[in-house]
């Protein structure tokens, strides 16, 4: 406190009017004033009230009276970290604002340095030597309103600098005569924040950011290896801001909140483009936003990757190589069946043939194929793209989805008129296929002509090989795996380490179940058997369900059986009831 002068003080009046900022006349007015209120309001602020001077012009002729500097402060002058030495409380009720610590000297900014008593407090506090300045409330608050929200969340500079964000760029366009609401979404803050989001759930391998706004409170939360979890809680009045800029980024109309917006953004992060297709809704608290993340490094384009067990990947490959026919590979969304698809077309792919995709979208880009985009909203529909195809000369036709009857019928024709076809359908398992395709109206006969194969895949957490750990399952789940699989000698789990964040699990792999028709398997579909018949028949004729596959993934120590439990279905009655299980049948094939 020892900087502020006591002696030779002039008065504010004597001050201002020695600046000619007011005049003596003025100051007589806003005394008179001062007297009617009952000396409720300092000199100062009923000068401003009165249009005399500014709320600046006072600081600067205060802190000249009292011997101290002036300043107009603002976030850049503001060490954010500071604000900790203080609490939060003390900062907001008293209007002050810490600026920077040196050694054991802190700077603090007041609107009012003739109280004393406050800056003794101060120093109590922190137990720091103190060192004013004087600014305006107007300004001390709004550096507060920019940083002291964010405090006790994160730090958004420091964040950005321990992250290596220099690695990150958005790809866009020039974007000119934006609105207010844009400049706000550009504020460095903001923009920092968005990218370092980008960016980590990049790195993290992330699958998906979900911003999700609630009753005063805002959180992102990521998707890493098929589950949810909350990366950060920024500030809830930043949900404004951060969904602009998302909107500017994917060139989406940022004046539209009522109707839901989809959009894509390309960036580069290390070096390589990375593909965002964001999706923004609105819900009750403001516009919920998730952006899916398709990084082209990520897309494994080998069988050898995805987890396939010898025989049925010797088997899928032979299947693939038929001139034509429909193969069909099906699960829940996100159980990699689009990553299949595009390892079948990589190895199908040479100068010899003419492989086209219609998809929506485009999710990963193959040198080679032709891929085709649906348009909804300009009428460019699965079924509509899929007729013009023909006409192209197609050898191999990659379906993103078959998801109604249209779509359904030709690719089925089209299988039957000397083409191969790979698509998606949404089924539990693989003979579901057969139903769901009956369902969409594709005669029975058809389906048996033109059906080669159906893949059912999943995908399971892979359990982390730093924490990898072998342990004793409880007797419920010993016993229900050895109806499955006989005999285990070892079950192995992860404990959770720093490198999967406490999960215990690290990346994914696919379990699958390959259903092959055969003749018999064929009448029963001309028949329109049931699908219980149909799932029955296929296990008696050798088929490997999904647990079964998923049980022997166990048995290597590469899945937790919690794993396989949690994501497929006990195998059917008739499966155990049969002389060996799934497993020790597909030992004795060998």
């Amino acid at each position: 406190m020892g900087q502020i002068a006591t002696q030779n003080k002039m008065q504010l009046g004597q001050l201002l009017v020695a600046r000619e900022i007011v005049t003596e006349e003025q100051i007589e007015k806003a005394l008179s004033e001062q007297k009617q209120k009952g000396h409720r309001k300092l000199l100062g602020e009923l000068l401003v009230e009165m249009n005399y001077c500014t709320e600046n012009q006072i600081a600067s002729a205060l802190a000249e009276s009292y011997g101290v500097p002036y300043a107009q402060v603002s976030p850049k002058m503001c060490d954010v970290k500071v604000l900790e030495v203080l609490p939060r409380e003390f900062i907001e009720e008293h209007t002050i604002l810490p600026l920077f610590k040196v050694r054991d000297v802190l700077t603090v900014a007041v609107n009012e340095p003739t109280n004393v008593f406050l800056i003794d407090e101060i120093e109590r506090i922190s137990g720091c030597k103190v060192q004013v300045v004087c600014t305006t409330s107007k300004d001390i608050k709004a550096t507060l309103q920019t940083y002291l929200p964010t405090a006790n969340v994160f730090v958004i500079d420091d964040i950005i600098e321990d992250e290596g964000l220099e690695d990150f760029t958005l790809i866009e366009k020039c974007t000119a005569d934006i609105s207010n609401l844009e400049e706000i979404a550009g504020q460095s803050p903001v923009v920092k924040l968005v990218n370092y989001l980008l960016y980590n759930a990049v790195r993290e391998n992330a699958s998906d950011i979900h911003i999700e706004a609630g009753d005063k409170k805002l959180r992102v939360r990521y998707r890493v290896d098929g589950r949810m979890y909350e990366k950060m809680q920024p500030p809830h009045q930043m949900h404004s801001a951060l969904v602009s800029r998302i909107k500017i980024m994917a060139e989406l109309d940022i004046a539209q909140r009522r109707l839901p917006q989809d959009g894509g953004i390309h960036v580069l992060a290390e070096g390589r483009q990375i593909d965002l297709r964001v999706s923004i809704m609105p819900g009750s608290f403001g516009e919920k936003v998730v952006i899916r993340i398709i990084d082209p490094q990520k897309v494994l384009f080998n069988f050898e990757s995805l987890g396939f067990t010898y025989d049925n990947l010797q088997r899928f490959r032979e299947l693939i190589q038929s001139p034509n026919g429909i193969v069909l590979v099906t699960g829940p969304t996100g159980s990699g069946k689009n990553t299949t698809l595009y390892a079948a077309l990589a190895e199908l792919n040479n100068e010899e043939v003419n492989i086209c995709t219609v998809e929506d979208p485009v999710e990963c880009n193959i040198g080679g194929i032709n891929q085709f985009q649906v348009n909804e909203s300009a009428g460019f529909r699965f079924s509509t793209a899929l007729r013009s195809l023909l006409r192209q000369d197609p050898d191999i036709i990659m379906v993103g989805e078959i998801r109604d009857k249209d779509t359904a019928n030709i690719a089925v024709q089209a299988a039957l008129t000397g083409h191969l076809v790979l698509s998606t359908l949404h089924t539990n398992d693989a003979p579901g296929a057969v139903t769901r395709l009956l369902d969409l109206e594709v005669a029975p006969y058809l389906v048996s002509a033109s059906l080669i194969a159906v893949l059912a895949q999943r995908l399971v957490r892979k359990i982390c090989p730093a924490c990898k750990t072998e342990y004793e399952p409880p007797t419920s789940i010993k016993k229900l795996v050895e109806k499955v699989a006989g005999k285990f000698e070892k079950f192995y789990r992860g404990v959770g380490c720093k490198k999967c964040r406490n999960t215990g699990y690290a990346g994914r792999i696919a379990v699958h179940e390959l259903f092959v028709p055969d003749e018999e398997i064929m009448e029963m579909i001309n028949d329109r058997a049931s699908l219980k018949k149909l799932r029955s028949k296929a296990l008696q004729k050798g088929m490997f369900p999904l647990q079964a596959d998923g049980i022997e993934k166990v048995k290597a120590g590469i899945v937790s059986i919690e794993e396989i439990l949690r994501t497929t279905q006990m195998v059917t009655v008739d499966a155990e009831n049969s002389k060996n299980n799934p497993v020790e049948n597909r030992k004795a094939k060998r």
